[in-house]
């Protein structure tokens, strides 16, 4: 593919039908797919591919084609091939997990960043690639309102990562590093490495029992144990002080050696946020655990604190060693951007770096450059940073406060509306963060009459908010989360809106995202009329 071949087919991907006006004519499924032309269009789609495992090898050769193809004939089975197959997380229909939201200066990130291909795992690779990250890491921990010891002009400074696990799985070995480093210290030889072995099979990570599933998985890549701390409904399912002190001293008369914690700031299920002064003031009061590396895992809600209204829940975060938070979740750049901060730099880089000869150079030698290849795992990396560069100048600060802004007026007003349907619905914990959380009331089998003669079932008020346990009995449990699990699963298998469920204290909840970025009040009001029809659908068949 010439220049002259590359432009008529790069027209062709980003607006085929403002380039080819004969092409307006054909049948939708017969268009070639054009990223703008999707984009305008996606709301219309089935939200979740409902393909059978499997379904692409029957529709694809058994190999390559002995002859290049043409790119026209390459782009018309995107449609007929691979979209049949996707997901569209950018859909205003898609409020599920949470979203993975892309723009179109974002996407001309990519598309320079592909042009200038280099695996920039040093400042050599290509100055600006290293330069570029560390500047524009700086203005969104400025933007996040995170303490001045995160910053890059400091100790610390900011690294993009891939996601918010492989943060989390960084940190940890950097923690497990320096924790077994001050152990050892002023030991040689053997005796170190005796000293070295014997606390490392003692070494226990932790994490709340709402903790995202990587804290778990990052134990496993370190060597380490993983403990998970109990939270409770009352504490809204956040990890309290009291609850992390006491686990400290359990692992403590066990033996054990606790050197990470994971705290959250917007917690998968239900966007709990841990007490972060609670958690800050056992740090500071137990002398013995000092030493514990305290993470901030903040990757969706992290974004709202661009928003002043926000920012106070920052103002612990000094005390901590590391914070990720991702800006491919809620702050308007495409996978991946994630972007981990840490208070001290060298904790990573005395954790990662390795420097065989054929990564020397003066100036990395001389300490004057930056190398992310010694703050993450892998070696090599793209140029990430031109995208954050590109949506950060697009939109501007307020534009990314109107942005978080709206997804959390929609969010309220979603709860508002299933607030007002007490007869059908239970939140199950505060919403947050445009997150609703809630499951089916429990329904009763008395009941007055609806208008076309239907049975309307009534409600036990048993089932509430904050008692949604305790007056509870298994069985009432059992009941509405089989109500519940039905509705969820009737929904999603109709394909106009797409949700997740989560199990909470044993209790089965729908969750509902309005954080999707052309996701406005009139398709919010669609996924609610379609949990009311489908709620009433259910309970009828009860």
């Amino acid at each position: 593919m010439n220049s002259d071949e590359f432009r008529k087919a790069a027209h062709s991907a980003i607006d085929e039908s403002m380039f080819v006006p004969a092409l307006l004519q054909l049948k939708p499924s017969s268009l070639p797919v054009a990223v703008i032309d999707y984009y305008d269009t996606i709301q219309d789609r089935r939200v979740v591919s409902n393909v059978e495992p499997g379904y692409l090898r029957k529709l694809l050769p058994s190999g390559p084609p002995e002859d290049g193809e043409q790119w026209a004939d390459i782009q018309k089975d995107i449609e007929a091939k691979i979209m049949p197959g996707l997901t569209h997380w950018q859909s205003p229909n898609f409020m599920a997990f949470f979203p993975s939201n892309a723009t179109y200066p974002s996407m001309l990130g990519e598309l320079y960043s592909a042009a200038f291909t280099a695996p920039a795992f040093n400042w050599l690779c290509s100055p600006a690639i290293t330069e570029l990250e560390t500047v524009v890491l700086d203005w969104l921990a400025r933007i996040l309102h995170l303490p001045d010891c995160f910053l890059s002009e400091g100790q610390g400074g900011g690294v993009i990562q891939g996601s918010a696990s492989e943060a989390i799985a960084t940190v940890m070995v950097a923690a497990r590093e320096r924790y077994l480093t001050a152990a050892c210290e002023n030991l040689e030889g053997k005796e170190k490495e005796d000293k070295w072995n014997q606390i490392m099979g003692r070494l226990v990570a932790l994490g709340s029992e709402q903790s995202h599933s990587s804290t778990a998985k990052a134990a496993l890549i370190a060597g380490a144990r993983y403990r998970s701390i109990p939270c409770s409904l009352e504490d809204d399912l956040a990890l309290i002080g009291d609850q992390f002190q006491a686990t400290l001293e359990q692992c403590a008369s066990e033996g054990l050696e606790p050197f990470y914690l994971t705290t959250t700031l917007g917690t998968t299920a239900t966007c709990a946020i841990d007490r972060f002064d609670e958690i800050k003031a056992v740090k500071q009061n137990n002398q013995s655990f000092h030493n514990i590396w305290i993470h901030v895992d903040a990757a969706y809600a992290g974004a709202a604190l661009v928003c002043e209204e926000y920012a106070h829940l920052a103002k612990d975060f000094a005390v901590f060693d590391s914070f990720d938070m991702n800006m491919h979740k809620w702050l308007l750049t495409n996978f991946d951007a994630s972007c981990l901060f840490v208070r001290t730099r060298k904790d990573l880089t005395s954790a990662l770096s390795i420097t065989p000869s054929y990564l020397r150079n003066p100036f990395s030698d001389n300490g004057l450059v930056t190398d992310y290849r010694d703050w993450q795992i892998p070696l090599g990396r793209r140029f990430r940073a031109l995208k954050i560069w590109f949506v950060l100048r697009t939109y501007g600060i307020n534009g990314l406060k109107a942005h978080i802004r709206k997804h959390i007026m929609l969010g309220e007003k979603f709860a508002g509306w299933v607030r007002q349907r007490e007869d059908l619905f239970r939140i199950l914990t505060p919403p947050a963060f445009a997150l609703t959380v809630f499951t089916l009331a429990l329904p009763t089998h008395e009941g007055s009459q609806l208008p076309n003669g239907d049975t309307e079932i009534k409600v036990n008020e048993g089932l509430g908010t904050s008692n949604i346990l305790p007056k509870t009995s298994t069985d009432q449990i059992e009941r509405a989360n089989a109500l519940t699990k039905s509705v969820y699963e009737s929904i999603n298998a109709a394909g106009e809106i797409f949700l997740t469920s989560s199990v909470v204290k044993g209790v089965y909840a729908i969750r509902v995202v309005s954080a999707n970025e052309r996701t406005d009040e009139e398709h919010l009001r669609k996924a609610f009329d379609i949990l009311i029809k489908t709620t009433k659908e259910v309970l009828r068949k009860q």
